[in-house]
């Protein structure tokens, strides 16, 4: 109604105004039959059911298009659009495509959706709180009375707790179903393992890296002391330089650390020659380059992180965001085969990626073996 309504009232020539869902036969079930509804009753109006599109008698256009082929939207320009589900599409989608399409005309957005972890929908909602720009809203079951009590009541019985927190109380902290950390983020707050974590003044920084150059880096900072690993820092940027992190490294106090990179760390970039391990060597970091380790890799840093869990502590105030991006790492699935896909690459997979290296590399010490003496010495 809002697509319509800002489409009637355009007082720009040729204006055009689209919904995004998720997918493009989602948006058609979804809406389309309330976009032809409600325009039904307007002299002029013509629908067009090939392109699932309606051209109002003023010039201006309402269009339906699927996130899961963004590159469509590339070269349009809009007054307005709606982003809905926005938890479910991916978010370039909006920052490389959409978000240009709304310069020229200074147009408007407006994201929907239920929440899915602290993903890119938090973050619009998270910079939307507070800003004079932007306008929030929160809609919790539990405070609209749009759904009758006794049906929330059957619902809570009906629903996980975190699928009831989600669906119903918009809470972005509840865990995402096939979240592969959920329960292990539980037990190390039952076990006050997320708190204040102290590093060690005598042993080595390690630095877990997934690289990215265009896409996100992220980097975990963590020592290994004794049987304890303590994670004492998270760090990603997206689109930035090596230098920038490795500057990152530095102001905070790691410019001696073991920079551990995954297997594309002995890449060679294709203009230089060079590899980015002997970049970061370069730079007077020592590196290390963890192999790959082959076919079901993401399972087999899942399943060692897993494993290793109760040996993890987390210094909860310069972690905070890469526990998030933990709590949000999930399983892909088909719905309709009922089968995992393996994780789901979204904003959360590079800091899910390092901290999964972060396992793969640790090696617990060994109990040196006993020392045994006879008559004639040492056994």
């Amino acid at each position: 109604m809002d697509l319509i309504d800002a489409a009637l009232r355009c007082n720009k020539p040729n204006g055009r105004f689209a919904y995004v869902g998720p997918y493009y036969n989602q948006a058609k079930d979804v809406v389309w039959n309330y976009v032809k509804k409600y325009t039904a009753g307007i002299p002029g109006a013509e629908i067009n059911e090939s392109e699932l599109r309606v051209d109002l008698p003023n010039g201006a256009r309402i269009r339906l298009y699927g996130a899961d082929n963004y590159d469509r939207l590339r070269g349009i320009y809009l007054d307005g659009v709606v982003l809905d589900e926005y938890a479910d599409q991916p978010p370039q989608a909006w920052r490389e495509v959409i978000r240009p399409a709304l310069a020229d005309r200074q147009g408007w957005a407006l994201f929907i959706g239920t929440p899915k972890g602290r993903n890119a929908f938090f973050e619009v909602y998270e910079n939307a709180v507070g800003a004079e720009d932007w306008f929030a809203m929160k809609l919790r079951a539990s405070e609209t009375g749009l759904i009758d009590q006794s049906e929330l009541v059957a619902m809570r019985n009906d629903m996980s707790a975190n699928e009831y927190r989600r669906e119903l109380e918009c809470d972005f902290d509840a865990a995402v179903e096939g979240a592969y950390y959920a329960e292990c983020l539980d037990q190390a707050r039952i076990d006050k393992r997320i708190g204040i974590v102290p590093a060690d003044p005598l042993m080595q920084y390690r630095a877990f890296w997934d690289i990215g150059i265009a896409d996100a880096c992220a980097i975990w900072v963590a020592q290994f002391t004794g049987r304890e690993i303590r994670v004492l820092d998270y760090h990603e940027a997206e689109g930035q330089p090596l230098a920038y992190h490795l500057n990152w490294l530095r102001d905070n106090g790691y410019g001696s650390a073991l920079c551990v990179l995954p297997h594309d760390g002995s890449h060679r970039d294709k203009f230089s020659g060079t590899r980015f391990e002997d970049h970061v060597r370069a730079a007077g970091f020592p590196v290390e380059t963890i192999p790959n380790a082959g076919k079901g890799a993401d399972m087999k840093r899942i399943e060692a992180a897993r494993r290793l869990f109760p040996a993890i502590w987390f210094n909860e105030e310069t972690t905070a965001d890469g526990i998030h991006r933990l709590a949000s790492y999930h399983e892909k699935r088909d719905e309709k085969a009922g089968i995992g896909l393996g994780p789901k690459h979204d904003e959360a997979s590079h800091g899910a990626d390092a901290f999964g290296l972060m396992a793969v590399a640790y090696e617990a010490p060994r109990k040196a073996a006993p020392i045994r003496y006879n008559s004639r010495g040492i056994v």
